[in-house]
């Protein structure tokens, strides 16, 4: 693990390869289809073989002319290039040009896993690949007690900008034609080897609670003393995923959020987003699934308003020429010291 000065600018810190990353949802690449997609400005070809095969994963450029192997098609367990028709294997060896025949030549291969709806890639040290686990849990996707939304887009910012939004919490004033006015309170942090966590309460002061909210509590709640603080948020950055989890004053989970921000362009200032929002099923049968659109449109416009603003914090180090930030919350500065350790510096080459 490299260790980058604090002076350096968060925003010009690299994500670190040696994980396991998100670049696709699985319903997005049909059997029998190649689909083009990307990590820091790496193209990458996806393909899922017609007969059930597993999804493999190559660097989406022909040995041959360099153009996209996303454009070509597959045959068997082949993806041929649209150009020449050079036909690579799942381990990307090119196994036949059509007017020479076999040939030695390859393109990069990059680990490949599919798993909670989502293809994943590692992108570094393929010889790592095997023992880094995919942590932490997606969520509660395979928990029948729990209803799973599955979301994200992609967002013009550095990936660091949406850590810190989601691990402040004192930006409800944002959120208020969303949520009405809430005051939140910090409960402290919790540094570890390539971890910080955060842990909140919330106490309404005004406003009506929104439909969205009372769905994700199974209950409706005023401003009156039993409501207040009763309800615990635990953020967490567990590099390079995060995690957002509430649970009631019963210890009951009543929200598992996951999500990782996946750099886009090489100088990955732009990202992105997958996210699985799993919502604890109340006792009263189905009820969650009739208002379920009613939810996905109170977590979409929390969600816009998130994606606005770390839009205009990147625009503002564009228009100012770096990281002009004056940060004093203690939590965010942790975080921002853990992104800059567990990231490349600028000056840095990946070996």
């Amino acid at each position: 693990m490299l260790h980058a000065s604090p002076q350096i600018d968060l925003r010009t810190i690299r994500s670190h390869p040696d994980y396991w990353y998100p670049v696709a949802w699985s319903h997005e690449l049909r059997a029998g289809k190649v689909i083009g997609t990307r990590y820091a400005g790496i193209p990458v070809a996806l393909a899922r073989p017609q007969n059930g095969g597993r999804v493999f994963a190559l660097e989406d450029r022909c040995a041959h002319r360099q153009v996209p192997l996303s454009q070509g098609i597959l045959q068997g367990d082949a993806v041929r290039c649209c150009y020449h028709g050079w036909a690579y294997d799942r381990f990307g060896r090119c196994h036949n040009i059509p007017y020479l025949g076999k040939c030695h030549h390859h393109v990069r291969v990059f680990p490949c896993r599919e798993q909670n709806g989502m293809i994943f890639i590692f992108p570094g040290d393929a010889s790592k690949a095997d023992a880094t686990p995919l942590s932490p849990e997606l969520a509660q996707t395979a928990n029948p007690a729990y209803k799973t939304r599955f979301f994200g887009s992609t967002i013009r910012c550095h990936y660091s900008f949406m850590h810190e939004n989601l691990m402040d919490m004192n930006h409800q004033c944002m959120h208020f034609k969303q949520v009405g006015q809430m005051k939140p309170r910090f409960l402290g942090q919790k540094r570890e080897p390539g971890v910080v966590e955060a842990r909140y309460s919330f106490a309404r002061i005004g406003g009506k609670q929104p439909l969205g909210e009372a769905i994700i509590f199974g209950e409706r709640r005023d401003t009156s003393e039993r409501f207040q603080n009763r309800d615990i948020m635990t953020i967490r950055t567990e590099y390079p995923y995060q995690t957002l989890r509430i649970q009631t004053g019963d210890n009951c989970l009543v929200m598992d959020l996951w999500i990782a921000y996946v750099p886009q362009s090489a100088d990955e200032l732009t990202n992105r987003t997958f996210g699985l929002l799993s919502i604890k099923r109340p006792k009263i049968p189905f009820l969650l699934d009739l208002a379920w659109p009613i939810l996905i449109a109170f977590t979409n416009r929390i969600f816009a308003e998130d994606c606005e603003i770390v839009e205009l914090e990147q625009k503002a180090w564009r228009d100012l020429g770096g990281d002009h930030n004056v940060e004093i919350f203690p939590v965010i500065n942790t975080l921002r010291d853990l992104l800059r350790e567990c990231g490349i510096p600028p000056d840095h080459h990946y070996a």
